[in-house]
């Protein structure tokens, strides 16, 4: 045991005798994860409503546009192209109503509680993002099997289906995340899910979901080009289909998405005592 220092204060003792404190760190935010991801089992009728949008997506626009021949998707017919961004849009749809556990938890009086623990306000928005992310792959395996269906020439290389679920995972925490500084900021279910339903469309139309940022007019592809969502269907693209390819190179896709996780994450701790309020 190392001795304390002259003149350190009892609790500066404790901390040199204390355990790791990352890994305690880390257990408490797989602990927070848990516990959200374990509620999938009071209703798992949301996973089943949650397959009808991409659906609808994939086999209505996608036999339509493929039909068309508008959108240049070079020699990816269309529905290939289509299939990664609706991957995209469908996590991104489940992660952006997940700030909306923290005012059912304010309303329970849940989060008073969590906030009186030893727990680390980054453990607690990092646990939800977690969560969010986890939630998000039952989106990636209904997308997949109705990519099969519709014929998509999805890659199945061990390593490249790995690497799409970090990707989605990683996808969907972003959204988490700034779901959560919506809901910690409005505090209000009416103004959450008005803000939620209003933002959705406009990340997923100023990205690569649905069409190529060079179709897009220029003040659009600016929007784009500092949209989360655009580097995950970029990624996903290249990793998902066979023959596909992204526009950006695949580590500044994760540099991306990684790096928007940890600020968007690092805000939502800072604000979450707000939750109480």
């Amino acid at each position: 045991m190392t001795p304390p220092e002259p003149g350190a204060s009892p609790a500066d003792s404790a901390k040199t005798r204390s355990p790791s404190s990352l890994s305690d760190f880390f257990r408490k935010i797989f602990i927070v994860a848990g516990v959200e991801v374990l509620k999938l089992r009071h209703d798992p009728s949301e996973l089943i409503m949650r397959a009808i949008q991409p659906a609808l997506w994939l086999v209505v626009f996608g036999e339509v546009f493929s039909r068309m021949h508008t959108i240049p998707t070079g020699d990816l017919p269309y529905v290939d192209f289509l299939a990664p961004g609706i991957l995209a849009q469908s996590a991104m749809f489940v992660a952006i109503f997940g700030g909306m556990s923290i005012i059912w938890e304010r309303d329970l009086g849940i989060v008073h509680k969590f906030l009186v623990s030893p727990t680390p306000r980054l453990a607690l928005a990092l646990g939800k993002s977690v969560a969010g992310g986890v939630r998000a792959l039952s989106q990636a395996l209904i997308v997949y099997l109705l990519a099969m269906i519709m014929g998509v020439h999805i890659n199945w290389n061990p390593i490249n289906l790995l690497v799409v679920i970090i990707v989605v995972v990683l996808g969907a925490m972003v959204f988490t995340s700034f779901s959560l500084i919506i809901a910690l900021l409005v505090k209000t279910r009416e103004r959450f899910l008005g803000i939620g339903q209003v933002l959705t469309m406009p990340f997923f139309f100023a990205s690569s979901a649905i069409y190529p940022v060079s179709v897009m007019p220029s003040w659009l592809q600016v929007l784009a080009r500092i949209n989360p969502l655009t580097y995950q269907v970029d990624a996903l693209r290249l990793l998902m289909i066979n023959g596909g390819t992204g526009n950006h190179a695949l580590w500044l896709d994760f540099v991306v998405l990684v790096s928007a996780t940890l600020v968007l994450t690092i805000i939502a701790g800072k604000l979450y005592p707000r939750a109480a309020i």
